[in-house]
């Protein structure tokens, strides 16, 4: 058992409370039993307790075993010296405040229901990535949904916080902020690191100055990323042989070399050519040269489809029919699929965090209408929900789904989510 389960157990009086007492043997009821601590100090505080005729506001700490209040040495920490009750599953020891005088004990270890401690093990132990797939049945759609819906706002306000910050690091500069999620979008989990360093290496400032040049752009995008120094099967390669000396000059004029990255810090590994980083950064320069104004596009296209075709912008002649500096080969343009996740996960982003940088509440509604508007994402996280019978039409649920997975069901949180808390209440024996 984890501490925990005594938390929720508590927090929602999910225990038998006929004939309470204390192990010192007085009576207690519970008024209130406070509200959850975040900060250092006491499990719960505000707790209002009727302990035999004494009524008591106090904070409340909650531990597996009584002697655990020693060995966390809080007989000599004075922020404990405001406990009034000390709710243990196993009451070994008394325990005293660091005045010397006795915090009063409740053990509640007998007083779950065996059936509700059972069901939380078997969450707790199952190694599907669902635990609670065998119980869903006793969940109604309703809650399913709506604890998606929940993961949905949580996982969009993470992103938003996310970029918050680095528009904070970027001295407030949307535009940046708006280069750097999107270079790192265009790396598609497996080389969003090595284009996340890129952004800093080569700042938007300097492609601004170059942007009505694609040739001037690939070269300082190419060259930078190490690229134009990879070993080439035709060296009579003109148009390389021009980005390789437009690059020098514009890498000498901006002291740019020092921050340059190298082929090896690249991954190719299992990628498709249409993946391959060079590709993805053909695309990445064909959007900065056909959308200058980055952070204005995204923040007011009105619909997916706009937003497709921003992403869509047509690449070089050279990478239609180059998926590697020097490898000829075609090459599809940047898929639908693809355009769908860089709107999930730099689009509507980018509007929550502009929301909370406003005020503006509609952005928020905005993004997740956006999210409303494309297919639903599938992948075997996806796939496991959906044969389930989650609901999961478009991207809004993909993206609750993968939410309720990664914050939920994989860390076993089942205490905090809605499906696992509604599992466990049909468990309890209160009186």
């Amino acid at each position: 058992m984890k501490e925990d389960f005594l938390h929720y157990i508590w927090q929602h009086q999910y225990f038998d409370k006929l004939n309470l007492n204390t192990e010192e043997g007085e009576a207690i009821t519970v008024l209130r039993p406070g509200y959850r601590n975040s900060d250092a100090g006491p499990d719960f505080l505000n707790a209002r307790l009727q302990i035999g005729e004494v009524e008591w506001n106090g904070a409340v700490e909650i531990h597996l075993r009584a002697s655990d209040w020693q060995r966390h040495l809080h007989q000599h920490d004075l922020k404990y010296d405001q406990v009034v009750l000390h709710v243990v599953h196993t009451a070994d020891q008394p325990v005293r405040r660091t005045n010397g005088t006795l915090v009063p004990t409740l053990a509640v270890g007998a007083r779950i229901a065996p059936h509700m401690l059972q069901t939380y093990s078997e969450l707790l132990e199952s190694a599907t990535p669902l635990p609670c797939a065998p119980l869903l049945e006793q969940v109604s759609t309703l809650t399913r949904t709506m604890m998606a819906a929940r993961t949905l706002l949580e996982r969009v306000e993470e992103k938003g916080e996310a970029l918050s910050r680095m528009q904070e690091n970027l001295d407030g500069d949307w535009e940046a902020t708006t280069y750097h999620a999107l270079a790192a979008a265009f790396g598609f989990k497996k080389n969003s690191e090595p284009l996340a360093r890129l952004a800093k290496a080569l700042p938007i400032n300097i492609l601004r100055r170059h942007r009505h040049s694609l040739p001037q752009l690939e070269a300082l995008l190419f060259g930078q990323a190490g690229f134009l120094m990879e070993v080439l099967d035709n060296e009579e390669d003109i148009y390389l042989a021009a980005l390789r000396s437009e690059y020098s000059f514009l890498s000498h004029k901006y002291n740019l070399s020092a921050t340059a990255l190298k082929p090896h810090d690249w991954n190719f590994l299992r990628l498709r050519p249409a993946n391959f980083p060079p590709v993805r950064l053909a695309q990445l320069a064909a959007v900065l040269h056909a959308r200058p104004a980055l952070f204005d596009a995204l923040l007011t296209a009105t619909d997916t489809l706009a937003l497709e075709q921003f992403f869509m912008a047509p690449v070089s002649e050279y990478w239609r029919h180059h998926y590697r500096p020097g490898k000829a080969g075609k090459v599809p343009a940047l898929g639908r699929s693809s355009a769908h996740l860089l709107i999930t996960n730099v689009v509507v982003p980018l509007r929550v965090a502009y929301a909370r940088y406003t005020g503006q509440s509609e952005l928020v509604e905005q993004a997740l209408a956006l999210l409303e508007q494309l297919p639903a994402e599938h992948n075997h996280l996806t796939d496991v929900y959906d044969a389930l019978g989650f609901e999961h039409r478009t991207a809004a649920d993909s993206q609750g789904l993968l939410a309720l997975q990664r914050g939920y069901c994989a860390p076993r949180r089942c205490l905090q989510c809605a499906i696992g808390s509604r599992i466990l209440q049909r468990n309890v024996v209160v009186r």
